[in-house]
């Protein structure tokens, strides 16, 4: 299969939308479980305008397949809300960062839930990524607000590889948009208290915030992201992909002027460079 340059492109931007969530997550004056709230309500409204507009189906084809979508939009809410929470609480380059070794509890989880060998080079790998992150850590205290941030970024980290699995079998069965608008649909239900619950004063760049990541950052990033696989090789989507946390983190430089540290750029090139020989040596 041969690389579409069109389709790269469109990858490209998806992926540079992704990253650009973080920076905006960071700079709203919300809570983050309001941004993680507020997030999922708009990508799954527009979500179900162009499931509907497409005359999409939307039923699911067993209750199984609806209690499994419906629990991975469950961990979809706590992935939101604990990534988030990392950004606010730590920096934009740790709560990528750790949202980066999701591979690390995939390592673990997968061969028990599917009943697979578990492979010693995946293991090395995972042991690489735990080690990454081990450097990023600057005191073991709960205290430190980047240690605290790194806390919570690897709660994400293993939601989102449990989110990741639960796709493994949804995402064979149904259209990636289908899975998406019932994962954040439920998230979104979760999430919606907290509108009524947690009090703040929203401002319009609040808002205008809120509104950039759920629409842009990731309905309409989503969308490309699925229509430029259609001309591109799955090794080059998961390359790409590996630049969320570049993206994010030269955002974050550029419109924050938050510049990682020395721990976070060596923990980074090995987490990085973990994720990036993973996708140009898969597993035979």
């Amino acid at each position: 299969m041969q690389t579409d340059r069109r389709s790269l492109g469109a990858l490209h931007l998806a992926v540079m939308l992704f990253g650009l969530s973080a920076v905006v997550g960071r700079w709203v004056n919300v809570p983050a479980v309001l941004v993680a709230a507020g997030r999922v309500v708009c990508s799954s409204a527009l979500l179900l305008v162009l499931c509907l507009a497409g005359r999409t189906p939307l039923k699911l084809r067993s209750r199984g397949d609806t209690l499994l979508a419906v629990g991975a939009g469950v961990v979809l809410a706590v992935h939101w809300t604990a990534f988030f929470l990392s950004v606010q609480e730590a920096s934009v380059a740790i709560g990528t960062l750790t949202y980066s070794t999701f591979p690390l509890f995939v390592t673990f989880l997968e061969p028990l839930l599917y009943h697979e060998r578990l492979r010693l080079s995946g293991v090395g790998r995972a042991v690489l990524l735990l080690a990454g992150v081990l450097i990023t850590v600057p005191a073991f205290s709960l205290t430190d607000h980047t240690t605290v941030g790194i806390a919570w970024g690897m709660l994400s980290s293993l939601a989102y590889g449990v989110l990741t699995l639960c796709n493994r079998r949804l995402s064979a069965r149904y259209p990636a948009r289908v899975v998406c608008l019932y994962e954040q649909g439920t998230a979104a239900l979760v999430l919606l208290p907290a509108f009524f619950l947690v009090r703040v004063s929203w401002t319009a760049a609040d808002l205008a915030g809120v509104a950039l990541i759920g629409f842009v950052c990731t309905a309409l990033a989503h969308s490309l992201y699925v229509a430029a696989q259609k001309g591109v090789t799955a090794r080059t989507a998961g390359l790409v992909s590996g630049l969320e946390t570049v993206y994010g983190i030269a955002y974050a430089a550029l419109l924050l002027g938050e510049l990682p540290t020395v721990r976070e750029l060596l923990g980074g090139a090995v987490i990085l460079g973990v994720a990036a020989w993973s996708t140009l040596r898969p597993e035979p």
